[in-house]
């Protein structure tokens, strides 16, 4: 089947329509591959937000389990008064008690003014300053069993001792009596207290 120029005036509508409908049939095309394009490129988006969303609500559910710990062992330092200022009268309290009980023969004290605390090695205290209210001890002793003893009870009562160093000798003058020292102790320490900066 052959077509001339005499034919055209016959077919130039359908004709017209054909091209029409395959521009609008390309045009259909190309929208739907852009609007499939961009349905997945927002369906990735959403998931990615899911996924971020979903990693957000396990790290709070975290938080507020990790809250919940820390909140006992931050009013259990308050309670032992570790948090906050220089306690210092309720330590002399503590060290007059211990003197009261007779746990050691006799002991001497002295608690020098506070300071900044920098352990070795440094140690991440977040947002607390650590602050170290040095203590020196001298005791006059049985047997060395009374050191520990003391040191136990001192570590039990309110606030934080640490012990850095202890020397102990042998009281080369007792007499053979036993309620006579036969040692002497020389102990360096201190109490630790944590002051929040974030605190007014």
């Amino acid at each position: 089947m052959t077509f001339s120029k005499s034919d055209l005036p016959y077919i130039q509508w359908p004709l017209l329509s054909f091209f029409l409908i395959l521009s609008l049939g390309s045009v259909a095309i190309m929208l739907s591959a852009s609007y499939t394009t961009q349905a997945n490129h927002n369906q990735q988006t959403a998931q990615r937000q899911l996924s971020e969303a979903r990693s957000r609500l396990a790290a709070a559910q975290d938080d507020r389990q990790n809250m919940a710990t820390y909140a006992l062992e931050y009013n259990e330092l308050l309670q032992r008064k570790i948090i906050g200022n220089d306690q210092r009268l309720d330590w002399i309290e503590d060290l007059e008690k211990l003197h009261r009980q007779n746990s050691v023969l006799d002991f001497k004290y002295t608690i020098s003014p506070q300071q900044p605390y920098l352990p070795a090695p440094p140690l991440d205290s977040g947002s607390f300053d650590l602050k170290l209210s040095p203590m020196s001890l001298q005791f006059d002793l049985l047997h060395e069993q009374q050191l520990i003893n003391f040191l136990d009870m001192l570590r039990s009562s309110k606030g934080w001792f640490v012990i850095d160093h202890c020397a102990l000798t042998r009281n080369s003058t007792a007499p053979d009596n036993n309620l006579a020292p036969h040692l002497k102790a020389e102990c360096g320490g201190g109490w630790l207290t944590l002051h929040n900066r974030n605190a007014k």
